[in-house]
C-alpha cells in the first residue's frame, strides 16, 4: 500500500530495533501483530468480534510455530500514518498491513520486509453509471486519494505522463475516502486494486461500481519487521516460505498430518514437515513448527481462496499471485 511521505525521520528517531524479539514473545506468550484497522478479507472484525482475514491468517501462523498456539496473538489495529511507528517502538512484533515493500519503506524508515505475500498494484474505482473503461479517460474527473502518500505521487506521475489533468479531493483515511466516494464527492478513488475491491465488497450495491483495469504502478505487499532483527525475521520469512511452498508441493491443513505421520518419498516435503534434517532447530524452533503454521489456518492457496478468492465477495483472480508452477510471481526458495 502507500506510505506517509517525510515519516523518515520520525522513524530514525523511534530507534533501532532491538535484538530478541524470539525471545520477547516467548516469555510474553503472545505475538503483538500490526494489523489494518478493518479491512474485509484481510483484516477485519467478524460479529462475534473475533479477526478475521488473509493478513490475520499470517498473524496466526507465525504465532503457531512460535508459541504452539495459533490464537495466541495480540492483534492492535495500525493506520498508514501509525504502522511504522507501533513496528519500531516495539508496540507490535510484526507488521501484516498491506504494506509496500519499497526502497524508502526499506532504507529510509528501517523496516525489513520478511518477502511479498501479495503481488499488488494502483488501481482506479469509479460508478458504473460514468460508463468508463479506461484510467485513461479520467481526464478532468474528481479523485479522492489519500494525502501525503505515494498513493497520490502514483496518481500525479499517471496524469504527468498521458498530459491529463484532476481534481484531487485529499482524505486522510480509507473510512473518509470511502463515504465521500459515495456521496459523489469525488468521481473516482484510487487506491491498491486489492484494497478497493475489499471496500467495494462492503457496499449496499457493489456492482454498481467497477475496478478499471489499469494499474498504474508495483505495490508488493509483505509483512515486515523491525531492522537488525535478523533471527526473527527468519522465522517470520520462512514461515511465509512454508505457506507458499506448502501450496507447491500439496500440503494443506487436511492432510499434513497425515503426511507427518506416514512420510513421503520427496526430500523438500520431508524436511518442510521436520522429519529429515534440522531446519527448527536452526530456527530456534522445534521440528514441527512448519507443520503448526499450515494448520493454523492453511497453505496459501487456502489462505487466500477462504478469504479474498472468487467464491468470496472479495472476489479477486490470484492472477500474479498463483505459483510459479503455474505463471505465477509466487515463489519460495527451496528448504534445502
Amino acid at each position: 500500500m502507500y506510505r506517509i511521505i517525510g515519516a523518515g525521520l520520525a522513524m530514525l528517531l523511534a530507534g533501532a530495533a532491538t535484538a530478541g524479539t524470539l525471545d520477547e514473545v516467548k516469555t510474553r506468550g503472545t505475538l503483538n501483530c500490526g494489523v489494518n484497522t478493518g479491512l474485509v478479507g484481510f483484516a477485519s472484525k467478524d460479529s462475534n468480534g473475533e479477526w478475521r482475514g488473509f493478513d490475520v491468517g499470517m498473524c496466526r501462523a507465525v504465532a503457531a510455530a512460535v508459541l504452539g498456539d495459533p490464537m495466541a496473538v495480540n492483534f492492535v489495529e495500525t493506520t498508514a500514518a501509525t504502522r511504522f511507528t507501533a513496528l519500531n517502538a516495539g508496540e507490535i512484533d510484526l507488521l501484516v498491513r498491506n504494506t509496500t515493500w519499497s526502497f524508502a519503506t526499506d532504507v529510509d524508515l528501517k523496516v525489513d520486509f520478511a518477502g511479498i505475500n501479495y503481488y499488488d498494484g494502483q488501481a482506479f474505482m469509479v460508478p458504473k453509471t460514468l460508463g468508463l473503461s479506461s484510467a485513461r479517460e479520467l481526464d478532468g474527473r474528481s479523485i479522492c486519494v489519500q494525502a501525503g502518500t505515494t498513493s497520490a505521487l502514483n496518481v500525479d506521475e499517471y496524469f504527468d505522463r498521458y498530459q491529463m489533468s484532476y481534481e484531487a479531493v485529499p482524505v486522510e483515511g480509507t473510512a473518509e475516502a470511502q463515504s465521500l466516494y459515495l456521496e459523489g464527492a469525488c468521481e473516482v478513488y484510487s487506491s491498491d486494486a486489492s484494497q478497493l475491491a475489499a471496500i467495494r465488497a462492503t457496499f449496499a450495491n457493489p456492482g454498481d461500481h467497477v475496478l478499471l483495469e489499469d494499474i498504474i504502478s508495483k505495490e508488493p505487499l509483505g509483512p515486515a519487521i523491525r531492522h537488525g532483527d535478523n533471527d526473527w525475521a527468519d522465522i517470520v520469512r520462512w514461515t511465509l516460505n512454508a505457506l507458499i511452498a506448502a501450496e507447491e508441493l500439496g500440503v494443506n491443513s487436511a492432510n499434513v498430518d497425515e503426511l507427518k505421520a506416514q512420510g513421503t518419498s520427496t526430500p523438500e516435503l520431508n524436511r518442510l514437515l521436520g522429519l529429515e534434517g534440522r531446519m527448527g532447530e536452526m530456527l530456534g524452533l522445534d521440528a514441527d513448527w512448519a507443520v503448526r503454521a499450515i494448520k493454523a489456518g492453511g497453505n496459501y492457496g487456502e489462505l487466500f481462496s477462504r478469504n479474498i478468492g472468487v467464491d468470496t465477495p472479495i472476489g479477486l483472480s490470484r492472477g500474479l499471485n498463483l505459483q510459479w508452477t503455474e505463471g505465477g510471481l509466487l515463489y519460495s526458495p527451496p528448504f534445502r
